[in-house]
């Protein structure tokens, strides 16, 4: 193993302008905007060497630094990172929201900004880590810190009722990282280590087994936790709020990036640390997935708010997600983990057209707005393409993970065909809502006069959305690029699961 890794490169690189903010006083507000961006470029260009160093061949983790952190008694807690195949799109994901985020709030953010930008970089920080961590105990650190920067962009940046979003979300989160924080500890205790390899190699090896009520309960511990953050109905009550007065780039962030550290949990520690479970767990979190798939998708289409609608659509997208990763076979977790990068991608991408409507109209009514395609054309020609690709329409990347998921659902010896069909239902549902809203607030006659003067995208913006074009195009078409860089792993990791119940049941 490496002593200093290019993954622990990568996450140390925000904190490389986090510190100069905080403790540099005589910084000018150009200064810290222009400082804030150009060390997340930079993040994202060594993340895309990360890229082009990992080895799409080996399904182990790579580019790995390992350090004894904390010893106390018979417990070690490491600085264990590294990266595979299923965390490696994740890490890019953080790493190209993050420049965008940023750039956008350059016009829209005018208050306290370097509070406002230190508590970004600290945030990227903390989510790079959250998907390379490999010790228990280091991923819960870096999981409650992404609670704290988050809490406060919502309840200083956001809108009227922000004070109340920002507890709303404060406290949910918390109260499940605290059942996670009593199941590491059991499991950290019984192991012997915080080591996640370490934990599953003993499974694996049968040195480390649970009667099934044990094992049921930790799957638990963890599952509430990253139930929370997906958010998965009916545990999803705190995001439409968050989302609705969270700033933009928050509402980004969140949206793009937060969210799928559930998801990521899920796949991460669940599946190979509790197979029996995850496999007795599945038809159950199934139902929960497609009830949020439904939901989602209907209660989008009553909503008045343009920027609820795109937060009730995210509960609708990730019940895709977690459909795919409990089908528990390599279809549906390899769309699983690229519907997260799609959604963070185009959900994303919604998340900025709102922003920039809202600092035009300062309203995010619907119908305070219609017609505009005329006086914005190339705002709403951009604003077509993401629209469509958040519906799946094939060719862009919508499509390719949410086609692959019900592939996975409908081949899954642990799911009934009718996930799949009900399921699909999402999909038309998706097309009703996203086309009402755009047929709303682009089409018909631009009657409302402050419509009319409204000016098109400037560069700044531009520039923000360009990358989401290209990243829409780019996996719609190549989408085996992506998928070969989590083949690998995701067949180990499937291998896990049913090896793990086979070996047990056979005892």
């Amino acid at each position: 193993m490496e002593d200093i890794s290019l993954v622990t490169v990568v996450l140390m690189l925000p904190l490389v302008g986090f510190f100069p903010l905080v403790f540099v006083r005589s910084l000018t507000d150009q200064t810290i905007r222009w400082l804030t961006l150009t060390v997340s470029i930079i993040t994202f260009g060594a993340s895309l060497l990360l890229l082009r160093n990992f080895d799409s061949n080996q399904a182990g983790l790579q580019m790995v630094t390992d350090w004894e952190w904390i010893s106390a008694g018979s417990f070690t807690i490491r600085y264990f990172v590294g990266v595979d195949g299923i965390s490696i799109w994740l890490v890019l994901l953080s790493t190209f929201i993050m420049p965008l985020a940023i750039l956008f709030s350059f016009t829209s953010i005018k208050e306290r900004p370097r509070l406002y930008y230190a508590l970004l970089l600290l945030m990227e920080w903390a989510m790079i880590g959250v998907f390379i961590a490999q010790d228990l105990f280091l991923f819960y650190v870096f999981w409650e810190v992404t609670l704290v920067p988050m809490y406060f962009l919502i309840g200083i940046w956001g809108s009227e009722d922000r004070i109340y979003a920002a507890i709303k979300f404060f406290l949910y989160t918390m109260a499940g990282s605290l059942l996670m924080l009593v199941a590491i500890l059991w499991l950290g205790n019984e192991a012997g280590t915080f080591a996640v390899p370490d934990i599953i190699a003993q499974i694996q090896s049968g040195e480390l087994s649970f009667d099934v009520s044990t094992e049921r309960l930790l799957f638990l511990g963890f599952a509430i936790a990253f139930a929370i953050k997906v958010p998965m109905w009916p545990l999803h009550s705190w995001l439409p709020d968050a989302h609705v007065q969270a700033p933009t780039a928050g509402s980004v962030i969140l949206a793009g990036v937060l969210l799928k550290m559930g998801t990521y949990g899920f796949v991460r520690f669940n599946l190979p640390m509790f197979p029996e479970a995850s496999r007795d767990f599945a038809p159950y979190i199934a139902v929960l997935a497609v009830i949020g798939i439904i939901y989602g998708a209907w209660v989008s289409y009553g909503q008045k708010d343009v920027k609820k609608l795109v937060a009730y659509s995210s509960i609708s997208h990730l019940g895709f997600v977690m459909l795919g990763i409990f089908a528990l076979n390599s279809a549906g977790i390899q769309g699983g983990i690229l519907q997260m990068v799609n959604h963070g991608i185009s959900t994303g991408g919604l998340f900025l057209l709102v922003g920039m409507l809202y600092e035009r109209r300062h309203t995010k009514l619907m119908s305070a707005f219609g017609g505009i395609w005329a006086a914005m054309p190339l705002f709403s020609g951009i604003s077509l393409v993401i629209v469509l690709s958040s519906m799946g329409l094939p060719g862009l990347n919508g499509f390719v993970g949410e086609f692959t998921i019900l592939v996975g659902s409908a081949g899954s010896d642990v799911l009934s065909i009718w996930f799949t069909v009900f399921a699909s239902l999402g999909i038309i549902l998706a097309a009703v809502y996203m086309l009402y809203m755009f047929n709303t607030v682009y089409m018909g006659a631009l009657d409302k006069e402050e419509n009319r003067r409204l000016p098109d995208l400037h560069w700044q913006e531009l520039w923000a959305l360009i990358p989401i074009l290209i990243m829409v195009f780019a996996i719609g078409l190549q989408a085996g690029y992506f998928f070969d860089f989590m083949d690998n792993s995701v067949s180990q990791l499937v291998e896990q699961v049913s090896g793990s119940v086979v070996a047990t049941a056979g005892r």
